[in-house]
């Protein structure tokens, strides 16, 4: 499996030869200080870092790849892990290797990919639900596209930045791929990774200097936070059953850009927030007005459903990563990767229908 550095890297063990060999191989090749190839170096950024080998003090003969941990930065990483191409076999295997390799899932060659597993944070019940390869491998050409939506609903709505921001991450892979006829890649996987917990923004009332600048007003929150505010949204203290009202107004897609700036900082608190339904169209389609309950102080007005489906024009705006993994079948060629586009560009349209539907 994989372990976790001290340094906040990640440690996989390196397999028995050829494969681990091979796998350590590429890592060098692409990460060679030297590499002066603009294929190899334009790979490097659809790939988690790499940096070098290891090997525990107790267990020197025991090499780990040492790579960059792509679900650290997020709070609640939703996690898949596709794996791409027709086959799942290399050139080299034997009719034993590639017989138990289609047996695991005939469909292969026809749909181009494989779930082998997920993990998605739902916000409702603030817990993973989790799925493995057996999961994956029920899925059909008729069942795919919704196996792949459970990805990304969080039990609230399907979250569609996320969907296109992965669509647009796909795409410069695929780019890569249609360019180069260096490389060809067999039982390689695509990891994706977007934040699950839908947060606004907050500002602690301890940050005098800020709430000030802003104009926040105080008590708002028992805890002592307030939701950040500006020209866009309002809060107000209504006078009967406790309730607040947000008057949302001015353009959501304003106020999200003004939110995402203030996120993309980091150094606000954050409050992951609880929604009720909203139909997509009354949160973007005019000013609306949203009422909700209090809920003891505890959670700030219900604004999650503003984030979850958000307009075509900031889709780009959503926290997501696609990174390549798993190298230990990957060959030199003269030919272009035709398995491993054709798996790309039929993900690519699952999503899509995902995300039109």
């Amino acid at each position: 499996g994989i372990l976790q550095h001290p340094d906040g890297t990640v440690l996989k063990q390196l397999q028995p030869p050829p494969r681990g060999p091979r796998e350590q191989e590429f890592y060098n090749k692409v990460y060679d200080s030297d590499c002066c190839d603009s294929i190899l170096l334009e790979l490097r950024e659809y790939l988690p870092k790499y940096f070098g080998v290891w090997s525990p003090p107790t267990a020197p003969n025991d090499t780990y790849l040492k790579l960059e941990d792509v679900t650290r930065k997020f709070n609640k990483p939703c996690i898949m892990d596709v794996k791409i191409g027709q086959k799942s076999y290399d050139p080299y295997a034997s009719a034993e290797k590639i017989q138990q390799q289609v047996s695991k899932y005939p469909l292969m060659e026809e749909i181009g990919f494989l779930v082998l597993g997920m993990r998605v944070y739902h916000v409702s019940s603030d817990s993973y639900e989790t799925q493995n390869q057996h999961y994956g491998r029920s899925l059909t050409k008729e069942t795919v596209k919704d196996g792949i939506s459970k990805f990304f609903h969080n039990g609230y709505c399907l979250r569609k930045d996320a969907i296109a921001a992965s669509i647009q991450k796909i795409e410069k892979i695929l780019a890569w791929f249609e360019g180069q006829k260096q490389l060809n890649f067999y039982a390689s996987s695509l990891l994706f990774v977007y934040e699950g917990s839908c947060q606004a923004t907050t500002v602690r009332l301890s940050d005098v200097t800020l709430a000030e600048k802003r104009g926040v007003p105080k008590g708002l929150l028992s805890g002592g936070d307030i939701l950040e505010y500006n020209n866009n949204i309002h809060v107000i203290n209504s006078t009967e059953n406790g309730k607040i009202e947000a008057s949302v107004s001015k353009g959501l897609s304003k106020f999200y850009a003004l939110h995402k700036k203030a996120y993309s900082k980091r150094h606000h608190s954050q409050l992951s927030l609880k929604v009720e339904n909203l139909e997509q169209d009354n949160v973007w389609k005019s000013s609306t007005c949203i009422t909700q309950e209090h809920l003891n102080g505890n959670v700030i007005p219900q604004l999650e459903k503003v984030f979850c489906h958000m307009p075509a024009e900031i889709k780009e705006s959503a926290n997501v990563e696609v990174r390549m993994i798993d190298f230990a079948h990957v060959f030199p060629s003269n030919t272009k990767d035709e398995g491993y586009i054709y798996g790309l560009k039929n993900l690519i349209t699952v999503l899509q229908n995902i995300l039109d539907n």
